[in-house]
């Protein structure tokens, strides 16, 4: 080859590297080292045929509010009406398996999710499958009354009905610090729950009261699930405890032992299909190789990971007591 072409590649290198440099100071170009949001996109993990089941997972603790992370992912509420969304628009959808592993989280957010589920099963007439992983407690099992059967595996642990408040009191601490905080309020109760001073008698009266209606709202849904359960049975169940799958099941709070695979066959056998391909619906960035896999805004799996989203401290500065539908020793 000729020196002087030789030469000429050569000087151009350096030449590109300062012009991309100059583009990409001026703002020209913009590089996105983190996968944006971006609309959900269908992806087969599995099976075959026209039908379709569709994948759909709650993993970590279920409330409404969006994380603080590097990558913006809608909460698990937003997600779930998003991906009911869109199958709903998709006809070839025949059945939806309902991955569970939560401890539960917030009263709201798992109603919500409870109700729009219920709303699709109205809408488009298919069944909904739930399948617990290593644990679907309070809210976790909440959401799961929603489907038409509940499928656990030999070792999830479930059940936990019932209601908790999340307060802090701290005015001993502050007490020994020498602090005080004071309120000026418009009447005796508005204060109640504060973190700054200890609770009353009437005020305990008062927050227990709204625990005892959500918990009667729990113990509904739950009846409306398990219409073979009497309501007796349903509230001699529902004192917070903790079951087995292998438990659950004797006490018919689920229908079934099985792994996900055999979740994704009920789903075919109730929808009527001897064929379907699961799917998954992801955004860029999500990978997905099979059922097992979760998408990348999960907020936790197993053991006590799905707590880490949840600011306790933020209860110290102030903020309003938690009702929670959640299993948290």
């Amino acid at each position: 080859m000729p020196e002087g072409i030789t030469n000429g590649r050569a000087g151009a290198a350096p030449g590109l590297a300062i012009a991309a440099a100059l583009l990409l100071l001026s703002g020209c170009i913009t590089i996105n080292l983190l996968p944006g949001t971006g609309p959900l996109k269908e992806e087969e993990v599995g099976g075959s045929g026209k039908a379709k089941v569709l994948l759909i997972e709650l993993s970590g603790l279920i409330s409404a509010q969006d994380s603080d992370g590097l990558v913006e992912q809608p909460n698990l509420v937003a997600r779930l009406k998003e991906e009911l969304t869109h199958a709903s628009e998709d006809p070839a959808v025949s059945a939806i398996v309902l991955r569970i592993n939560s401890p539960g989280g917030t009263v709201t957010a798992s109603d919500i999710m409870y109700h729009e589920l219920k709303v699709f099963r109205e809408k488009r007439k298919v069944p909904i499958i739930a399948s617990i992983m290593d644990i679907g407690a309070s809210g976790g099992y909440y959401v799961a009354a929603a489907a038409d059967k509940i499928l656990v595996h030999p070792s999830t642990v479930t059940g936990s009905i019932g209601v908790i408040m999340l307060t802090m009191d701290a005015h001993g601490l502050l007490d020994k610090i020498g602090l005080e905080a004071r309120a000026v309020t418009s009447g005796p109760k508005k204060d109640m729950g504060s973190p700054f001073r200890a609770m009353t008698a009437d005020e305990r009266a008062i927050f227990q009261s709204v625990i005892d209606s959500f918990y009667e709202r729990f113990l509904s849904v739950v009846k409306e699930g398990r219409p073979n359960l009497s309501a007796e049975h349903i509230r001699k169940l529902a004192d917070g405890r903790i079951y087995s799958g292998e438990q659950a099941k004797a006490l018919g709070l689920v229908d079934g032992i099985g792994y996900l695979d055999d979740a994704v066959d009920l789903a075919k056998q109730q929808a009527g299909v001897a064929e379907a391909k699961v799917v998954v619906y992801r955004r860029a960035g999500e990978y997905r190789p099979n059922i097992y896999a979760k998408f990348m805004g999960t907020s936790g799996s197993a053991g006590w990971g799905p707590l880490s989203s949840f600011d306790l401290m933020g209860l110290v500065r102030g903020g309003a007591p938690q009702f929670m539908y959640l299993w948290m020793p």
